[in-house]
C-alpha cells in the first residue's frame, strides 16, 4: 500500500462491500469525476450538482464558523449547529460566577434571550474558481514578499468587483498544491451570531483531557447559535437589536434514521491545515522541533493555569478557554510524534522520495517545476533548525501568553489605536482598556517568570533578548525577582495609564521588554526567512513532482481552511486485540459517570445520570441496535477546523457533527493511515435527545423538525 501517495484510496472495484478508507479533502467546485463515481459506488444517492452548483446544494448551508471551526444551518430561521468546543469561548465569555453558563448550560427560551457575541461571524462560500494563470502572470520572478503584496492587490480588485454586485461579498485568494495552483473564493459573512443553546460542560466536554483524541467517546460536543440579518434585506448586518433571524433559502435536513456499519458517510467543512506533501526532512523538523517545543512549553503553562484555576471559580472562568485551547494541541503533538515513530513515517517518506528521484532521473526533458533538489532540501532544513527552534519557543513563551507580554508587545508593535487630537501627535496617547476581570495577577506573574526562564534554557544564546543581560547582572538570574520588579515598576498593568510617544514611555521597563522581544524575534525571522523561502520552493517542486508522476490519478490539495468534502463509510477499526466498534451507547457513559468521584473529567450532574439511564429513549433509539447511540466512527478524512462539520448520509441528511480524530492516527495531518484513521462524530440523535429531555427546547426542535 502506498502510504504517502496522495491518491484517493477509491478507484477500487465498484460496488465493493469491504470497508476501505477514501483519503482526500476535495474542493467541491472541481470535484474529479472519478471521486464522485466512487462516492456513488459507496452509497451516495444525490446528483453531483447537489454538492456545489445547484441552488439547494449542500455547500450553500455549510458554514465557516467564526474563522476557526465549521458548522451547518439546520432551520428556516438560521439556527446553526457546531461543536461545544467551537462555541467554548463564546459560552465562556458570557459566563460569570453568578451565571455560569459553562458549568450549568444555557437555553434561550425566546429570541430576546439569545445572546450576541462580539467578533463572531459565520461565512458562506458563494463560489470558487481557478485563478492560477492570472496570479502566475503577476508573481513570476518576484520574491515571496513581492508576490504576497501583488496577490493582496488582486484580491482587493476582485473584492471590489463582487461588491459592485453585492456589498456583503468579499474574495479570498488561497494557494493550493504548495503554491502550484491558486483559487479565488467568494464569501458572504454574517457578523451577528447569537448563542441559543448549550449543554453543561459536563456533557459538552464529557471526558475532558482524559478522553481528548481518544476512543471510545461519549461527548455530546455541540452548541447552537442563530444567524441574525437585516430586517429589510435578509442580508448581513452588524449587531443591532432590530436585526431578525436570518432566513436561508435551504438548510440541512436532520435525520433520526441513523446509520449502520459500512453505510456511506460524508463530511463537509473547513479543514484548517495539513502537510501531506511535506518531505521527510520537513516531517523530522515537525517532530523534533515544532511538536517537541509545544509539548515541553505547554507542560509548564498548563500546570500553572491548572494550579490557579483550581483555587477559585473566577480564575477558572477567566482561563478555561485558554487552558482548553493550549491543552488540545499539546496532546495532539504528543500523539502525532508517537504515530510518526510507530509507523516509521520518516523512513517511508524517504523511500517514496527515492522513487521520485528515480522518476526524475528517467525524464528525458528536464522540467524546472518538478526538478526538486533533495540534497539541497536536506541541507536547508538542517541549517534552519536553530532559528526554527527559536521561533517556536518565542511564540510558545511570549505571544499572548501573559497579559504583561501581550501589552508589552501590543504597545511596541503599534497594535493600540492612538487617542487624542489627530492634528497634534505630541498630545496623542495609547491606553489599554480595563480588562482586569479577564486575568489573574498572581498567575500572570508566575507565568511570565516561568516563560522567561524556560526560553533561556532552550534557545541558543544568540537569540536571547537584551533583557536577559539585565536579569543576570541585576537580579542574579532570579526570574521571579525580576518579574516582581517588572510588575512594580512598569505602568503597563496600571489601570487607565496614558502612554505618550516620549522618553518617559520608552524608559518604562515593560515597554523596554516589548521592544527587546520584538528585536529578538526580528533577528530570528531574518535568519529563518531566506531559508524558509528556499525550503518552500523545493517543497513546491516536490508536490508538483508527485502530482505529475501519478497524473493518471486525481490528487487533492493540502487543507487551507477552504471548504472541502471527504467521504467514506461508517465503521470501526482493529489495533492489536482491540476492536473499536463503530458506536458508543448510553450504558457506556453511565459506567464512566459512576467513576466521576474518582476522575473529575467523568463527573456529571445527577440529572444527566438519570437521563442517560433511561429505560426508553423513544424516537432517539436506534432501530437497528435498539440502543441510544452517542458517538460514532467513520473513516472520513478530517483535521483541525473540521470541528463542527456536518456529517451526512448517502441522501444528504445530517446524522452527526464531527468533533475529533482518534489517538492511533494523530499523524493524519501529514499522513493518512487508511487502516486506523477515524473521524469521531456526535450522533445527531444524542444532540436532539439532550435538547429535548434536558433543555426542554421544544421551540427549537419544532423549528428543526427532524425526520
Amino acid at each position: 500500500m502506498k502510504k504517502t501517495t496522495l491518491l484517493i484510496a477509491g478507484l477500487l472495484a465498484l460496488g465493493s462491500t469491504s470497508m476501505h478508507a477514501d483519503e482526500g479533502m476535495w474542493t467541491l467546485y472541481n470535484l474529479p469525476n472519478a471521486v464522485y463515481d466512487q462516492m456513488v459506488a459507496e452509497g451516495f444517492k444525490l446528483p453531483v450538482d447537489m454538492l456545489y452548483s445547484s441552488p439547494n446544494a449542500i455547500s450553500n448551508y455549510v458554514i465557516n464558523f467564526s474563522g476557526f471551526c465549521s458548522g451547518v444551518v439546520v432551520s428556516p430561521d438560521g439556527l446553526v449547529f457546531t461543536n461545544h468546543h467551537c462555541g467554548f469561548s463564546a459560552i465562556n465569555a458570557h459566563s460569570t460566577v453568578e451565571h455560569d453558563y459553562m458549568l450549568n448550560g444555557f437555553y434561550a427560551k425566546n429570541y430576546a434571550e439569545e445572546l450576541p457575541n462580539e467578533n463572531m461571524f459565520v461565512s458562506f462560500m458563494k463560489n470558487q474558481k481557478d485563478v492560477t494563470a492570472r496570479v502566475n502572470k503577476l508573481i513570476n520572478g518576484k520574491t515571496k514578499e513581492q508576490a504576497d503584496s501583488l496577490i493582496d492587490v488582486l484580491t482587493n480588485q476582485m473584492t471590489d468587483s463582487v461588491k459592485n454586485i453585492d456589498k456583503s461579498l468579499h474574495v479570498n485568494i488561497d494557494a493550493f498544491y504548495e503554491g502550484n495552483k491558486y483559487y479565488a473564493t467568494t464569501y458572504q459573512d454574517f457578523p451577528d451570531v447569537r448563542l441559543v443553546f448549550t449543554v453543561p460542560k459536563s456533557m459538552g466536554k464529557f471526558g475532558g483531557e482524559t478522553d481528548n483524541w481518544m476512543w471510545p467517546r461519549q461527548t455530546c460536543d455541540f452548541s447552537v447559535f442563530r444567524i441574525y440579518a437585516d430586517p429589510k434585506t435578509n442580508g448581513p448586518a452588524a449587531y443591532s437589536k432590530d436585526n431578525v433571524p436570518y432566513h436561508p433559502e435551504h438548510w440541512a435536513p436532520v435525520s433520526l434514521e441513523g446509520y449502520k456499519d459500512k453505510d456511506f458517510a460524508m463530511t463537509v467543512g473547513y479543514p484548517g491545515s495539513t502537510s501531506r506533501y511535506l518531505s521527510s526532512y520537513g516531517i523530522k523538523q515537525r517532530r523534533d522541533i515544532e511538536n517537541t517545543t509545544r509539548i515541553q512549553a505547554r507542560d509548564i503553562k498548563l500546570a500553572i493555569m491548572k494550579k490557579y484555576m483550581d483555587m477559585n471559580e473566577k480564575t477558572r472562568i477567566q482561563y478555561e478557554d485558554k487552558y482548553v485551547t493550549a491543552a488540545n494541541y499539546w496532546k495532539n503533538s504528543m500523539g502525532m510524534n508517537k504515530c510518526i515513530d510507530s509507523t516509521g513515517l520518516i523512513r517511508q517518506k524517504a523511500e517514496y522520495e527515492a522513487r521520485i528521484q528515480k522518476w526524475l532521473d528517467a525524464k528525458k526533458v528536464k522540467d524546472p517545476s518538478v526538478d526538486v533538489n533533495f540534497p539541497e532540501l536536506s541541507k536547508l532544513y538542517t541549517n534552519s533548525n536553530e532559528s526554527s527552534l527559536a521561533a517556536n519557543y518565542w511564540n510558545e513563551s511570549f505571544w499572548k501568553v501573559t497579559e504583561m507580554f501581550k501589552r508589552a508587545l501590543d504597545l511596541t508593535r503599534g497594535a493600540i489605536e492612538p487617542q487624542g487630537p489627530k492634528d497634534n501627535p505630541k498630545k496623542q496617547y495609547m491606553q489599554f482598556k480595563d480588562n482586569s476581570d479577564e486575568w489573574n495577577l498572581a498567575l500572570d506573574k508566575e507565568m511570565t517568570a516561568a516563560m522567561l526562564k524556560n526560553y533561556a534554557e532552550h534557545v541558543p544564546a544568540k537569540y536571547l533578548p537584551d533583557v536577559y543581560s539585565t536579569i543576570k547582572k541585576s537580579f542574579g538570574n532570579d526570574y521571579k525577582k525580576y518579574t516582581e520588579w517588572l510588575y512594580a515598576k512598569s505602568k503597563l498593568m496600571e489601570k487607565d495609564h496614558k502612554f505618550y510617544n516620549d522618553d518617559k514611555t520608552l524608559k518604562d521597563p515593560g515597554v523596554q521588554l516589548g521592544l527587546q522581544l520584538i528585536v529578538a524575534y526580528q533577528g530570528i525571522l531574518k535568519d529563518l526567512t531566506g531559508k524558509s523561502d528556499s525550503i518552500d520552493n523545493e517543497e513546491k517542486k516536490l508536490c508538483e513532482a508527485k502530482v505529475q508522476m501519478e497524473m493518471d490519478m486525481p490528487h487533492y490539495s493540502d487543507a487551507n481552511f477552504t471548504m472541502r468534502l471527504s467521504y467514506g463509510q461508517v465503521g470501526g477499526y482493529m489495533i492489536g486485540n482491540f476492536d473499536s466498534n463503530y458506536y458508543t451507547t448510553a450504558e457506556s457513559i453511565v459506567e464512566k459517570m459512576k467513576r466521576g468521584d474518582k476522575l473529575e473529567d467523568y463527573k456529571a450532574e445527577p440529572i444527566m445520570m438519570d437521563l442517560m439511564s433511561a429505560k426508553d429513549f423513544g424516537r432517539y433509539t436506534d432501530k437497528t441496535t435498539g440502543k441510544m447511540q452517542l458517538c460514532f466512527l467513520t473513516n472520513n478524512d478530517i483535521t483541525g477546523g473540521n470541528s463542527g462539520s456536518p456529517m451526512f448520509d448517502g441522501k444528504g441528511r445530517l446524522i452527526g457533527l464531527a468533533f475529533d480524530g482518534n489517538w492511533d492516527s494523530l499523524a493524519s495531518d501529514i499522513y493518512f493511515d487508511r487502516k486506523l484513521a477515524r473521524c469521531i462524530g456526535v450522533d445527531i440523535r444524542f444532540v436532539l435527545y439532550l435538547m429535548d429531555k434536558w433543555g426542554h427546547a421544544d421551540r427549537l426542535l419544532k423549528e428543526i423538525n427532524p425526520q
